[in-house]
C-alpha cells in the first residue's frame, strides 16, 4: 500500500500531490486499462475482468464477480473473497485497503471509502484507514460504508445506509448514521 505525501510538504490543498509520482502514473494506466479492457465488456465476462484485476495487482477469490461499471481507485488495495459480487456502478475509493470476505455482495452504487483527512490537520493531511468487511455481508444499494468501519460476518447495511462505525456480526443496520436495527436470524440451509 503506498502511504500519501506529507501534505504539509505537498500541500494538497494549494494544487499539490496526495500521492507520489509513481502512484499518478500506475493509477492513469490502470484507469485507461480498465476504460479499454474492462469497462464495455458484457455481464457475463467476470472472468476476464478478474484476469485485468489480477493483472494489476488485486487478490481476487474464485469465482468473484466485478461488474464492469465498477469504480476502483487502487487494485493493489483491493483483496476479494471467493464468490463475492461487486455490483453495477459500485465505487472503491480504496487509497487505503478494501477486504471482502467470501460470499459477500456489494449491490449496486454503494460506495466503499478507505482513506479520509485530519480535520485538525492546517493542511489536511490525507489518513489511510483500511475498510474490512468480513462473509456473507450485504451492502445495499446506494449505501456509504465510511474509512476505518469493519463490518463482521453476515452484518447487513441496508439501502442508502451510511456505516461510519463497526458492524457486529449478523447485526442488520439502516439510516444515516446507520443505527443498528436488530440481529439477522439466519433459517438452516437446505441440504443439497
Amino acid at each position: 500500500m503506498t502511504q500519501p505525501l506529507d501534505a504539509s510538504r505537498s500541500r494538497p490543498l494549494e494544487g499539490g500531490a496526495s500521492f507520489s509520482l509513481g502512484n499518478r502514473l500506475f493509477r492513469v494506466i490502470w484507469m485507461a486499462s480498465w476504460l479499454v479492457l474492462a469497462r464495455f465488456t458484457p455481464p457475463p465476462l467476470h472472468g476476464w475482468r478478474r484476469l485485468v484485476l489480477l493483472a494489476f495487482g488485486a487478490r481476487i477469490g474464485k469465482g468473484a464477480r466485478v461488474h464492469a461499471s465498477v469504480s476502483i481507485w487502487h487494485p493493489h488495495n483491493l483483496d476479494l473473497g471467493d464468490a463475492v459480487l461487486i455490483g453495477p456502478g459500485v465505487r472503491l475509493y480504496n487509497q487505503g485497503q478494501i477486504t471482502i470476505g467470501a460470499r459477500t455482495v456489494i449491490s449496486q452504487r454503494a460506495h466503499i471509502c478507505a482513506s479520509t483527512h485530519d480535520v485538525n490537520d492546517p493542511h489536511f493531511q490525507l489518513q489511510l484507514r483500511p475498510v474490512r468487511i468480513g462473509e456473507q455481508c450485504w451492502v445495499a444499494a446506494e449505501a456509504f460504508v465510511g474509512p476505518g468501519v469493519t463490518m463482521l460476518d453476515r452484518s447487513v447495511l441496508a439501502a442508502r445506509g451510511a456505516l461510519f462505525g463497526d458492524a457486529v456480526a449478523d447485526g442488520i443496520y439502516s439510516g444515516n448514521p446507520a443505527a443498528h436495527l436488530k440481529q439477522r436470524k439466519l433459517r438452516a440451509a437446505d441440504p443439497a
